[in-house]
């Protein structure tokens, strides 16, 4: 019997999950921990960190799991890393489920960056009002800039923000764009500032951009190894039935 797990955290994992679980697969879904209420799934969770790549090697061996699929955030290249090194070492095959990156469009004014302090260095030299929508871990680059923020986060920040002259909005995805362009003009944001996660949720913010003719920041994803990759939950689910030995009496 094939046993699967699914580190997940996207809109695509939720997806993968419910197919997953329509086809009675045995699976164990993945949440790193980082959101304080992650939805909920059909498929048996865990919820936090398997103790870096030989710790999740270890998981694997113990759990007996036959199929590790990557659909954590693209920019989640830690686990992504330590996903490659653990399946390598326990000798079971992984398969990378990620929505393809964004691409510019007529009417769009990107400036391209390979990380986020090359953002930060990006942004104008003169007080600007930035819409920074890149989550709230790598806060930090940003601060000692003299701009005001609008920051949007899953959850309410547990202490301070470090930047002093933010306004933060709670909200989940997925957005609209008209909503997103209404909010642009409401805090009047002259740039955006945003990770390359591609996905239509997200989306709405480059489009809300591009009507509004404002620069945007966009970070590249982070380099990885190269992986077999697909773009769509049933192409990993077809992956599985051609992978996965078949189930006596289905």
């Amino acid at each position: 019997m094939p046993r699967i797990l699914l580190l997940g955290g996207t809109t695509e994992a939720s997806r993968m999950a419910s197919l997953l679980a329509d086809a009675r697969m045995d699976a164990v879904f993945s949440y790193a921990g980082r959101t304080a209420a992650p939805v909920s799934q059909p498929l048996p969770t865990r919820v936090g960190g398997f103790g870096g790549a030989e710790g999740l090697a270890d998981y694997l061996r113990d759990q007996r799991i036959s199929h590790v699929i990557d659909a954590t955030h693209p920019f989640a290249a830690q686990i992504s890393r330590n996903a490659i090194t653990a399946t390598q070492a326990a000798g079971v095959p992984l398969l990378v489920l990620e929505r393809p990156a964004w691409q510019p469009e007529p009417g769009d004014n990107w400036t391209r960056c390979a990380d986020i302090p090359a953002a930060a260095r990006a942004l104008p030299e003169t007080p600007a009002h930035v819409f920074l929508a890149i989550g709230k871990q790598n806060l930090g680059a940003f601060a000692g800039l003299a701009h005001r923020w609008l920051l949007r986060l899953v959850d309410p920040p547990e202490g301070a923000l470090p930047l002093p002259n933010a306004h933060a909005i709670i909200a989940r995805g997925p957005f609209t764009a008209d909503a997103d362009q209404a909010l642009m003009n409401a805090h009047a944001i002259t740039h955006l500032v945003a990770k390359n996660a591609g996905g239509a949720g997200g989306e709405a913010k480059l489009i809300a951009a591009r009507r509004l003719r404002l620069p945007v920041i966009l970070i590249d994803r982070p380099a990885l190894p190269e992986r077999m990759t697909v773009a769509d939950p049933q192409q990993a689910l077809d992956w599985l039935h051609q992978t996965a030995p078949a189930r006596r009496g289905v």
